[in-house]
């Protein structure tokens, strides 16, 4: 739509959550506000909106990014995961999800979507991440209620806990 007192939109063509998706949106907007107010996705938070908390990860292309930085449409034939993309499609959740709330990882809980898409990139890429390795991988992402204990804690019972289903598979496969 344009003419006078109207900005032009751009329809964006994308995968979101393994879904295909087209919304509109001004092309100045961020990814993080389209998500949020044009698809509808609540879970991305918007914390600093400069780049530097991490409350706004989301992975594209599984790559994890600061959806605050990216321009929406930027992500023209893309494949954006956000938190609400975790959970099985019958509702159970990602091992992550379910491990950071067995370790009480969440406070308050804002911080939470960032970090638990940071940590899914980070154990696609590092399977068996030691603490130290964690600890780095999740160094952009701020969290004001936690010592990040806990959040470490979940990170490492959901790689262990991968690590160990794998080895059961591969010993299934060779009986």
């Amino acid at each position: 739509m344009t003419g006078p007192g109207r900005m032009a939109t751009r329809r964006v063509h994308c995968r979101i959550n393994g879904e295909a998706s087209a919304f509109e949106v001004a092309p100045f907007r961020t990814l993080l506000d389209a998500l949020r107010h044009e698809v509808g996705l609540t879970g991305t938070k918007k914390g600093c909106d400069v780049g530097d908390c991490g409350a706004c990860t989301v992975l594209v292309d599984g790559v994890p990014l600061n959806s605050c930085l990216m321009l929406a449409v930027e992500a023209e034939g893309r494949a954006v995961e956000t938190v609400e993309g975790l959970a099985a499609p019958d509702g159970e959740l990602h091992p992550l999800q379910r491990n950071f709330m067995r370790c009480g990882a969440a406070q308050c809980g804002f911080c939470t979507p960032g970090i638990l898409m940071m940590a899914k990139a980070l154990l696609a890429e590092n399977p068996a991440p030691t603490d130290a390795e964690i600890r780095f991988g999740l160094a952009g992402n701020i969290c004001r209620c936690t010592g990040y204990t806990k959040i470490v804690e979940a990170v490492a019972l959901t790689a262990r806990e991968a690590a160990a289903e794998a080895l059961a598979t591969a010993m299934g496969a060779k009986a």
